[in-house]
C-alpha cells in the first residue's frame, strides 16, 4: 500500500458550495468563494461536453488565486487538466487510478458514511473527507440515513487528521450548528444556487462560516 499521503489543502474550506456548472463556479469565486465543487452530470451529456465543463472549471480556478476547485467524479478529464482537486465517492475508490491522481498532486477528497467508511478513506490519506447526508436531502437519492448533529460530533474526530466536511440538507439557517460539531468545511448543494439572490447567499454563507 503506498503510504505517500495525498497533496493537503493550500487554504481552509469553510462554505463549500457544490455547483452543477462552470458558469456557477466562476461566478462564486467572482464573489468571494474560494472552495468550489463542480458536480456536472454525465447523463444526458456527451464525453466532449464534459471535458469542456471541467476544463472551464478548472481554468476558472486558475483564474483565482488562493482558489480550491475540486472536480467531482470525472476524475479523467480531471487528472489530464491537472485540476487542483476531485471528489470521489467510495465506489470511486474501486475504479479510480488513485496512484496516478497522488502522484500529479491532484488533491482528493472522499465521500463517507458511516464510521467504517472512514476507516477505509483513512486508508488513501486523502487531503479531505466529507461525512453525510447530515439531514435529509431530495437532491440525491441517498441508501443511507441521515447522520444528524449528534453522530456527526463523534465521527468528525475520527477523521483526523484530515480536514472534515459536512454535506447533505445542509440550508444557512443550519450551517452555524453544523458548524460548531466540530468540522472544517460545510457543502451546501442547493443554499446558493436556489436562493431568490444567490450572491447574497454566498457571501451570508461565507460570514456564517467564518465565525464558526
Amino acid at each position: 500500500m503506498n503510504t505517500t499521503p495525498f497533496a493537503p489543502l493550500t487554504g481552509p474550506i469553510g462554505f463549500y458550495p457544490v455547483v452543477a456548472t462552470a458558469e456557477w463556479v466562476e461566478r462564486l469565486l467572482g464573489w468571494g468563494v474560494r472552495t468550489v465543487q463542480l458536480r456536472f452530470k454525465a447523463a444526458g451529456h456527451t464525453p466532449l461536453e464534459i471535458e469542456r465543463e471541467v476544463n472551464a472549471a478548472v481554468a476558472a480556478g486558475r483564474r483565482v488565486p488562493g482558489s480550491q476547485v475540486f472536480i467531482n467524479d470525472h476524475w479523467q478529464f480531471a487528472l489530464a487538466e491537472k485540476a487542483y482537486g476531485v471528489h470521489l465517492g467510495q465506489e470511486d475508490l474501486d475504479i479510480a487510478d488513485i496512484a496516478a491522481l497522488r502522484s500529479a498532486g491532484v488533491r482528493l477528497g472522499l465521500s463517507t458514511h458511516t464510521p467504517a467508511e472512514l476507516a477505509r478513506a483513512h486508508a488513501v490519506q486523502p487531503s479531505y473527507l466529507a461525512i453525510g447526508p447530515i439531514y435529509p436531502t431530495t437532491l440525491k437519492v441517498m441508501p443511507y440515513e441521515p447522520v444528524g448533529l449528534e453522530r456527526l460530533k463523534l465521527w468528525a474526530p475520527q477523521a483526523a487528521p484530515y480536514p472534515v466536511v459536512a454535506i447533505g440538507g445542509i440550508s444557512l439557517g443550519r450551517l452555524p450548528g453544523v458548524m460548531a460539531c466540530g468540522v472544517d468545511g460545510v457543502a451546501v448543494v442547493s443554499a446558493v444556487t436556489l436562493a431568490d439572490d444567490p450572491e447574497q447567499a454566498a457571501l451570508q454563507g461565507l460570514k456564517l462560516a467564518s465565525r464558526a
